[in-house]
Formats: C-alpha cells, sequence, structure tokens
C-alpha cells in the first residue's frame, strides 16, 4: 500500500467535447460545434506543467482520458495532446495502462494511428446496444455497423486491449434485447467489458421526460432480470466480474479504475475533472472558457478541500466493496494504522448479519445477494464514523 509521501502513479485526463449530448449524460461536456479546442488543449498543456511543479509525478502506472469524446479531436490535435501528456509525465512504468474512451463512428485509421504512436495502449468504446433502436432512443448518433468498423480500425492500428460498453435498463429495452446485446458483445472476443444500469441523472432530457412520466423504462423486475442475465451469460463464457459493472479475462481488469477502487491518488486534469492527492481532494472549473482563463493564471480549481481520516476510511470501505474480491484488512492497517474491524465493526456486523457481506481471510466482500443490492451496502457506511 503506498504511504502518504509516495508520488502519484495515476492520471485523468478530461476532454470535454462531443459531437452531441446524449439524452441519459450528466458528464461535463460540450457540443464540438465552434469551440475553442487548440485554445483548451493548450490550457490543459499549462495545467499539466502547474501541476508537476506542485506535486513531481512518481512512475506514472495507468493514464486514462476521458469526457466527452476524446476521439473527437482531429489527428493534429490528437498528437499535439498526446505530446503534451508524454512531455510532462514522462516517466511511465513498462507494463503501463494508456487508456482512451472513444465512440464508434469517431475513429477512423488514421486518428487511431495517431493514438497508438502516441502511446495509447488501451481503447474503450462506448457501444451501449446493437439494437439500431434504442440507440436512436437515448441520443447516441452512431449505429451498429459503426461499432463493426471502429473495432475493425482500431485492430488495424495496433490495438488489442479493447474494451466497451453496455448499458441496461434503458427505455423500450427488452430482457430478450439485453440477451442480445451480450451475444452480439461476446462474438467479438474482447477481454474487457463494463456493463452499467441506466442512472436518470438530474439536468438530462431524460430526467425531464422521467418527471413528466414520459420515459418508458423497463420495471424493477425487469431491470434485475436483466442484470441476472448478464452476469450469467458473461460467467458462462469465461470472464471474470471484478466488480459491480465490469468483466474481463485475466490480467485485462481496468488498472485504472483499480486505482478508484482502491482509494488511492490520481492527478484530476481538465475542465470539471476530478483528482484525489495526498488526501486532499480537487475539482476543476467546468465551462470551456472560464477553464481556459484560469489556467492562464494558475490551477484552475473550482474547489479543494481536505478529506478527514473519519472520510478517507469510509471512502476506502465504500469504493474498495464494489471490488468483488473485496476490502483488506491489511490494506486498511497500513493506509489507517488501524484496524478494519474495530473502526466499522456495527456495519461490518450488520451487513454480514443480513447476508449482503461475507467475512474472508482477507478482509470482507459483497455476497452473491449483496451484489444485488450493493447501494444499499454502500449507504451503511455513509457518515458511520462521523455519526458516533
Amino acid at each position: 500500500m503506498r504511504s502518504m509521501n509516495q508520488q502519484t502513479e495515476a492520471v485523468y485526463i478530461h476532454i470535454p467535447f462531443c459531437t452531441n449530448k446524449c439524452f441519459y449524460c450528466d458528464f461535463n461536456s460540450y457540443v464540438l460545434k465552434d469551440q475553442p479546442v487548440m485554445d483548451y488543449l493548450r490550457a490543459l498543456d499549462k495545467e499539466m506543467e502547474l501541476t508537476v511543479k506542485e506535486n513531481p509525478p512518481g512512475r506514472i502506472k495507468s493514464i486514462f482520458v476521458g469526457g466527452g469524446t476524446p476521439t473527437v479531436l482531429k489527428p493534429d490535435e490528437m498528437a499535439y495532446f498526446l505530446q503534451s501528456v508524454k512531455t510532462h509525465f514522462p516517466d511511465w512504468a513498462e507494463d503501463i495502462e494508456f487508456s482512451m474512451e472513444a465512440n464508434p463512428g469517431t475513429t477512423d485509421l488514421e486518428k487511431l494511428s495517431v493514438m497508438r504512436a502516441g502511446g495509447v495502449n488501451r481503447i474503450s468504446f462506448g457501444v451501449q446496444a446493437f439494437q439500431n433502436s434504442l440507440l436512436t432512443g437515448i441520443g447516441r448518433i452512431h449505429d451498429t455497423d459503426d461499432v463493426y468498423r471502429s473495432l475493425e480500425n482500431a485492430r488495424s492500428a495496433g490495438f488489442s486491449n479493447i474494451s466497451i460498453d453496455l448499458m441496461f435498463g434503458l427505455p423500450n429495452q427488452t430482457v430478450e434485447m439485453l440477451s442480445e446485446s451480450v451475444t452480439e458483445a461476446l462474438k467479438l472476443g474482447l477481454p474487457h467489458y463494463s456493463i452499467y444500469s441506466l442512472k436518470v441523472e438530474e439536468n438530462t432530457l431524460f430526467h425531464t421526460l422521467f418527471q413528466k412520466n414520459q420515459l418508458p423504462l423497463p420495471d424493477e423486475e425487469d431491470e434485475l432480470n436483466m442484470y441476472l442475465l448478464l452476469m450469467e451469460r458473461m460467467r458462462e463464457a469465461g470472464y471474470k466480474q471484478y466488480e459491480i459493472s465490469n468483466f474481463a479475462k485475466p490480467g485485462f481488469e481496468s488498472r485504472h479504475n483499480m486505482t478508484y477502487w482502491r482509494n488511492e491518488d490520481y492527478y484530476g486534469l481538465g475542465a470539471g475533472a476530478h483528482g484525489y492527492i495526498g488526501r486532499k481532494r480537487h475539482i476543476n472549473i467546468k465551462g470551456v472558457t472560464p477553464y481556459i482563463q484560469a489556467a492562464q493564471a494558475g490551477l484552475p480549481r473550482l474547489e479543494s478541500y481536505e478529506i478527514t481520516h473519519e472520510e478517507a476510511m469510509e471512502d476506502f470501505v465504500m469504493v474498495g466493496l464494489r471490488v468483488l474480491d473485496g476490502i483488506s484488512r491489511s490494506r486498511f492497517a497500513q493506509q489507517f494504522d488501524a484496524s478494519l474491524d474495530d473502526v466499522f465493526a456495527g456495519p461490518l456486523g450488520r451487513m454480514t448479519q443480513r447476508g449482503l457481506l461475507e467475512s474472508t481471510d482477507e478482509g470482507y466482500k459483497l455476497s452473491s445477494k449483496g451484489v444485488l443490492f450493493g447501494n444499499e451496502v454502500f449507504a451503511e457506511f455513509i457518515g458511520s464514523l462521523s455519526a458516533n
């Protein structure tokens, strides 16, 4: 386990531009048309420079570029951006995982080749479904033909570590439709799949429709059956469910996401990005132009705040339990110089008694029932120490 003085080894970078805004999306993203893209990338370069001056990096083990849709950058913009990353974070682990999110239809062979040459070695496509009617219904602009073409281009550019995202609980989606999507996804033979349930977030078109009772979502029983089906199908196909929503072949688990789930430090760069270094969290200014202006004057922070010892312990448990191997007593002791069982005796006891958690040789993990009611388990730990 890292010590408080260890240098940061993980980097998140936010590219906030999209071709359009999906109906369910509440991420900090903006439609690309007429945006000052190069000014943004120069501001991002400046933030990287100031960040590493304040907190020098260690050997970087993972970089994750999210959005938005990072692959809307043109090849020359992409090359500039990747050179900035390499300039300010030059010391990479030999087995670095360098991931970039992509939307099918925004990645031709030229752009993918620029990405690969710039060090990107893992790509995650936001596919979401294999029915064009569902894709249209959630505001995606790609179709299934774009998916197959994008994957073919990625392989031609030298990518083998490829993941796709799917969603369930979508408007008008049936259990049979999800099963069909899982079948098509598994035919691709990829090493990693992320499969998330739809959350209706505020400030989205879907939230507006939901408030008006105009969003035809599957009922709770169908949504539960969708989750049970995808877990069974992925297990039968030889994929380990290593986190509530993520499935991988051995060795292809997302290393960057494991940084979050282990509550380890990471840089957060770009408009609206969150970072966590030395028990201090920050959130960057969200708007594109305000971010650009702020980065010219210094670090473009919207907010920075210390995480208390108690909050850090709660975070360790809540995010750690998302991983199906669970949380480790020894990791907890190394990070907090305290006993996991003593600190959280109450909630651990209650959740174990209810059959939602299981004690292991290492610590605790969600039971098969607990996986279905994870949010109920996590909520048990929120404020549990500050409430005492």
